[in-house]
């Protein structure tokens, strides 16, 4: 983490104010040391250049975690099937596992060879409308962002999609956070091999409580960070403590009416965020002024499944084939 971000931080847990002990550092990038909350006696680390920022009492389901687990272990189990998924030709298998090579890749950071399994699976994965439709709302977004300097905080940043471009086309200090460390720590290899550690910070934390000062973040971006979020008041009511600008979120509402898709939003708890209307209304209710700044609608269908895992997939929703509705909403 740069250390310009020492201005920005205290302690989650009480927001009381921090002393830092720097152990190691390299040029103005802290690359070890402790941040101590003298109020509450909490302690943080940074580790591997990551400022971690977790509080002990909040559940979290870290579903990366989960599925490169799974995964690992089920390759281990499953020898021969881990070298039909790294030595069959990557045009030869099903899109599902080209993306389960990349994971594989990626983890040990053959991060181009990953590259080029993600782009061949996302291809099979999504339709052209869903490609399009993404590319035009990362595109938007980024001419919105580019009008500052100001550093950008990026919510849930997972694999760094958003962040990369981010990097290379903005003349901003980037921030990536997740509450997955260990995603966190692959992110900063894959950035290191692509040239862009410099431009970007990593700190591990979670949402519903950052470590950031009131009003101290000019900038806030999320990209398909909020889609998953079961419960989202309280989160947005803390974004809206810590963001003093303009929070940008790129993300994506199913119809209203489709049944097909509905039950399983229903199911899983996500009909506050996954609908235009109620998204909306969520943002109004923690205290933002929220508009739609631009919108495209495009087909999108169910993702295939994997060839050779059995029963595993990529995507949950949508469950059936449906138009969606890719948006940019502009909170302050």
């Amino acid at each position: 983490m740069h250390d310009y971000l020492i201005e920005m931080l205290v302690c989650p847990a009480c927001h009381g104010g921090l002393v830092w002990e720097v152990a190691e550092r390299q040029g103005n990038t802290i690359v070890s040391g402790t941040a101590e909350c003298p109020d509450c006696g909490a302690r943080y680390p940074v580790q591997e250049g990551i400022g971690v920022f977790l509080t002990p009492d909040l559940p979290r389901q870290d579903l990366w975690e989960e599925v490169e687990s799974r995964l690992s272990t089920y390759l281990r189990e499953h020898p021969d099937i881990e070298r039909q998924l790294l030595e069959t030709p990557l045009k030869e298998l099903a899109p599902a596992d080209q993306f389960f090579r990349s994971m594989i890749l990626d983890e040990r950071s053959e991060f181009a060879k990953a590259r080029e399994a993600a782009d061949t699976a996302r291809a099979g994965l999504y339709t052209r409308e869903y490609m399009e439709c993404s590319e035009r709302q990362i595109e938007f977004a980024l001419q919105l962002l580019a009008a500052d300097t100001a550093p950008v905080v990026d919510l849930a940043s997972g694999m760094g999609h958003f962040m990369e471009r981010m990097a290379r086309r903005l003349n901003r200090p980037i921030v990536a956070t997740d509450f997955s460390p260990r995603v966190l720590r692959r992110d900063r290899r894959r950035f290191s091999f692509l040239g862009l550690e410099d431009r970007i910070s990593l700190l591990a934390l979670d949402a519903r409580r950052t470590p950031f000062r009131h009003g101290a973040v000019h900038t806030m971006t999320t990209y398909q960070g909020l889609l998953n979020i079961r419960e989202p008041g309280e989160l947005l009511r803390e974004l809206r403590r810590v963001v003093s600008g303009t929070l940008v979120v790129l993300t994506f509402f199913f119809p209203e009416e489709d049944a097909a898709n509905g039950a399983l939003i229903h199911e899983l708890g996500l009909t506050q965020m996954a609908y235009r209307e109620p998204a909306l209304r969520q943002f109004r209710e923690a205290g933002w002024t929220i508009q739609v700044a631009a919108s495209w609608k495009g087909l999108a269908r169910p993702t295939p499944p994997s060839v050779l895992l059995e029963g595993a997939g990529i995507d949950a929703l949508p469950a059936a084939e449906t138009t969606l509705e890719w948006c940019v909403l502009e909170a302050h």
